[in-house]
């Protein structure tokens, strides 16, 4: 038997097995909707194999991947086989056989999310589980009243209230065809078609190469939706080119940061977040999309505010002429992306097909374009070598979404179950005096803390189960206090003492990870804002009703953030920037009373 990497290298295995997973949830979207105790199953089980011994490290590591991967598929598999006589029990285990179905399917959740991001996320889960089983024995309003085993393990493992929940169907059904999606374009040119449009855009401005980072992070960033995968994909080009045009590292490295960091609030992928989004809240892809691109759009408009501030200060020059793309190349390697998004967004809006039906349509083009290059040269086995790149790329990254959002749903399933969420909201809502802006903070500072732990998914699901339901009752609507809650989480990917794309950047560039970290965050500055000027004014996100006051309101929040950015960046009086300061936020929240005043602590 072959272990370790000589397992991983057999790559005839690996492709067979990519090509089932991708074929299985595209075919989905094509020839119809499997039941949902057959689909959900099926989808765990295609995804066990890659995390437990693909990404194996050693010896150890593939032996006990592979015992893991039989037992947990098999588990799967059987709940997928006996899904009729499975939804006949309503939720309820008979015999130990069922038992251990669903301690064995439990066990490799939790495993398969600690060997994908780590410790922090499983462990959260446990203490889930912890309660669910002896919460019993806990005093007063945080204890429950118990749940029968036979009924916890039941809902958990062979009905739809746990691990094949409404955030799994999401990962099945939708998550996965817009990663496959993007894993296409990024096996062929579309990458270097991204670079290509932002140098020609900005590439010519002063402070030119950082403003490319920019660009590119945000198109590159909209099919990624990885804050972390952004950072070494755009960083390994835009940060040697900073850092040979004279950048400070530091500079250099807070800017990719912030720029990666964006990819995950700009439609169409959001990191996964929109479209868990549409299950959570019942609202239309289109409509968060609509909602969404304004407030991201800012965020980037802040950004290059505060970019244009350093390269005045620091006299940052423009990409050479001689390191810029030339019309024919910017034009050829554009066609890899702009026409499967053009296919993607006709046959969404204009046509009215749903999101999963266009993006499997682009798909079809994406791996037509797989079969030339960038000079239109169609060559067989480099074809070849770019496909290959897609499967395995796309299989990879199907099983480590779907490894975080099984393992999310654990913990969704015990706060529904044990009505722990209720419980947490009402403590959210006390601790606030029933006040909306108090109530915010609250939540902020726990998306804040759980983001620094967990993946900006994982954190967002968490904590819109229980604050959600507590800011929809202090008057936002369900999409504000969503996406007040997505970004919110993001904040951990720049903000210290966690803060992934920063340490990831910094490394690239070899510059102290604090001190990128402070810049980030003052080139960032939109991250902390934006989402309370959407409270302040809730016309941002209202473009598919209100498009004028959408508009509007963006100018004014752009007027205001920009004012904050440029003062934070490159004014050193300290008179003239805290004017500069206080005249931005009094421009955000000009609409409304000021957010909260001494009265309400």
């Amino acid at each position: 038997m072959l272990m370790g990497k000589q397992f991983v290298s057999f790559q005839p295995f690996w492709l067979v097995l990519a090509f089932l997973s991708v074929a299985f949830h595209v075919g989905l979207i094509f020839w119809g909707l499997a039941p949902n105790l057959v689909a959900r199953p099926i989808h765990m089980a295609l995804i066990l194999p890659w995390v437990f011994v693909y990404a194996a490290q050693t010896q150890f590591q593939a032996i006990s991947g592979i015992l893991l991967t039989v037992i947990g598929m098999s588990a799967s598999l059987w709940v997928a086989w006996n899904h009729e006589h499975l939804g006949d029990q309503y939720g309820s285990l008979s015999g130990l056989f069922q038992f251990l179905i669903a301690i064995t399917l439990l066990g490799c959740v939790l495993e398969a999310a600690r060997r994908a991001i780590g410790w922090p996320l499983p462990a959260v889960a446990v203490l889930a589980l912890l309660y669910s089983f002896f919460g019993i024995h806990i005093p007063g309003e945080f204890g429950h009243s118990g749940v029968p085993i036979s009924s916890f393990l039941g809902t958990m493992t062979i009905a739809e209230g746990g691990i094949w929940g409404k955030l799994t169907a999401v990962s099945v059904g939708i998550v996965s065809v817009f990663v496959i999606f993007g894993a296409v374009l990024n096996a062929g040119e579309a990458g270097q078609g991204f670079m290509n449009m932002a140098a020609m855009v900005a590439g010519h401005l002063k402070g030119g190469a950082a403003k490319v980072s920019i660009i590119a992070s945000a198109l590159f960033g909209s099919i990624s939706g990885s804050a972390s995968a952004n950072v070494a994909s755009t960083g390994a080009i835009t940060l040697p080119a900073m850092i040979k045009l004279g950048y400070p590292r530091y500079l250099a490295g807070a800017v990719e940061a912030v720029a990666s960091s964006g990819g995950q609030i700009m439609p169409p992928l959001m990191g996964a977040g929109a479209f868990v989004m549409v299950e959570l809240t019942g609202i239309s892809y289109t409509a968060i999309m609509s909602a969404a691109i304004l407030p991201a759009l800012l965020y980037f408009f802040v950004v290059w505010i505060g970019i244009n501030a350093h390269a005045h200060h620091l006299d940052l020059p423009a990409v050479d002429a001689t390191d810029r793309p030339d019309l024919r190349a910017v034009a050829i390697t554009s066609i890899f992306f702009m026409i499967p998004f053009a296919i993607f967004l006709w046959c969404m809006f204009i046509v009215g097909f749903t999101p999963q039906y266009s993006v499997c349509l682009a798909i079809g083009v994406g791996v037509l374009l797989l079969l030339v290059d960038r000079n239109l040269n169609v060559h067989l086995p480099a074809a070849g070598a770019r496909i290959t790149s897609a499967l395995l790329v796309a299989a990879q990254q199907v099983a480590l979404i779907a490894s975080i959002i099984l393992c999310a749903s654990i913990i969704v399933g015990v706060l529904s179950i044990t009505g722990l969420g209720v419980k947490i909201t009402s403590l959210i809502l006390s601790g606030s005096g029933n006040m909306l802006w108090p109530a915010l903070l609250l939540t902020a500072l726990a998306c804040l803390l759980l983001g620094m732990e967990v993946p900006t998914t994982a954190a967002y699901v968490i904590c819109v189960s229980v604050a959600g339901p507590a800011l929809i009752q202090l008057g936002l609507e369900p999409l504000q206090a969503h996406l007040f809650v997505f970004w919110y989480a993001l904040l951990s990917t720049i903000t210290p003492p966690v803060c992934g794309a920063v340490f990831i950047a910094s490394g690239m560039v070899a510059e102290n990870w604090l001190r990128v970290a402070l810049t980030a965050m003052s080139l960032g500055i939109g991250l902390y804002l934006i989402p309370l000027g959407m409270i302040a004014n809730p016309d941002l996100i209202r473009l598919d009703s209100t498009a004028t006051g959408a508009l509007v309101t963006f100018v004014q929040l752009a007027v205001g953030m920009g004012l904050i950015s440029y003062a934070l960046i490159a004014i050193k009086q300290l008179l003239v920037s805290t004017t500069m300061c206080t005249v931005g936020l009094s421009i955000i929240f000009l609409p409304r009373q000021l957010p909260f005043s001494i009265m309400d602590f």
